[in-house]
């Protein structure tokens, strides 16, 4: 059995993972932040569970729907915030926004919007880990998009190929932007498409943190002892629409979404703990409220912080 302070280090992530998401929206609304965000509220257990089963030297890649990832895997987040609103002092200078950063110090390979582009990324990553003879091991997140790109066949038949030590976490929220995985695949799991490339899929609850810790960590041990990569399909639901300009309906049902609430990842962790007599009311209470004053003094931090010169466009560029 996971012990219980760990599962209450993922409570805290996922809070933190919520609040962040919700601050951004807060940001977005008041027009402080550049672009739109995609929010990803509803999916935290994924993030939360797939990261507390790294090593610290394990290295992920993220894609649009990625600030939960960092999150979870322990970036600063005031550079973080500073980044999704184009903040001198973010990640990537305030350049790149909230799709375009990385910094491998805590193990993050990079983000993009390119739908499927994570997966060569953390193949690659995979194989020079296996050529260096080193322990980390790659995670690639993905949505169920995704997986109708034609790179990320080529790269999953690769790592099968040469057994690297990559698992690919699928975050199967039911829709591509607006259409529904029912409507844009062919098979019934996506997770049976890893036979093909001759590694395990296997399908499982992405709202039960607790079940993705152990399935992550399972798989990442796989990887670690030479046995080759695994196909996790987490099955989980956007509460939002898939941007900051969509309300998330037309395209779903209003009894859908609140279905998919009901089945809140963060209460469904926090009611384990409590039917353990782990957790208080009053601790949960207390938890939350420090996560969000917090995200609250960071954010004002952030707005106050300076936008990025003019010059810094031309810094770090090597082609020019």
């Amino acid at each position: 059995m996971l012990d219980p302070a760990k599962k209450k280090e993922m409570l805290r992530t996922m809070i933190q993972v919520r609040a962040f998401e919700e601050k951004l929206n807060d940001l977005y609304q008041k027009q402080v932040m550049f672009g739109s965000p995609h929010s990803y509220r509803g999916q935290e257990a994924i993030a939360a569970g797939v990261c507390a089963a790294l090593e610290p030297s394990d290295l992920i890649a993220s894609y649009h729907r990625g600030t939960g990832h960092l999150v979870a895997k322990g970036a600063d987040l005031y550079k973080l915030l500073c980044e999704c609103i184009g903040r001198r002092d973010g990640y990537s200078k305030g350049r790149g926004g909230k799709m375009h950063m990385g910094d491998l110090s805590f193990g993050f390979l990079g983000n993009t919007g390119t739908v499927g582009a994570t997966v060569p990324f953390a193949t690659g990553a995979a194989l020079a880990a296996k050529i260096r003879g080193g322990r980390e091991v790659a995670v690639s997140f993905m949505g169920d998009g995704a997986m109708n790109q034609g790179v990320v066949h080529e790269a999953m038949n690769m790592a099968g190929l040469w057994k690297l030590p990559v698992v690919y976490i699928v975050e199967n929220n039911l829709y591509a932007m607006t259409v529904s995985v029912e409507k844009s695949v062919a098979v019934k799991q996506l997770a049976d498409r890893a036979a093909a490339y001759g590694f395990e899929g296997k399908a499982i609850d992405g709202n039960d943190a607790e079940l993705v810790y152990e399935e992550t960590r399972r798989a990442a041990d796989k990887a670690r002892r030479g046995d080759g990569p695994t196909l996790l399909e987490c099955l989980t639901y956007r509460w939002d629409g898939h941007f900051g300009g969509d309300p998330g309906t037309g395209y779903r049902k209003r009894e859908e979404i609140e279905e998919w609430k009901r089945r809140d990842p963060i209460r469904r962790l926090k009611e384990k703990l409590s039917a353990e007599n782990r957790l208080t009311e009053a601790e949960f209470e207390r938890i939350s409220a420090a996560v969000y004053a917090e995200l609250d003094e960071i954010a004002a931090k952030a707005e106050a912080s300076p936008l990025p010169a003019a010059e810094v466009n031309i810094d770090d560029v090597f082609a020019r």
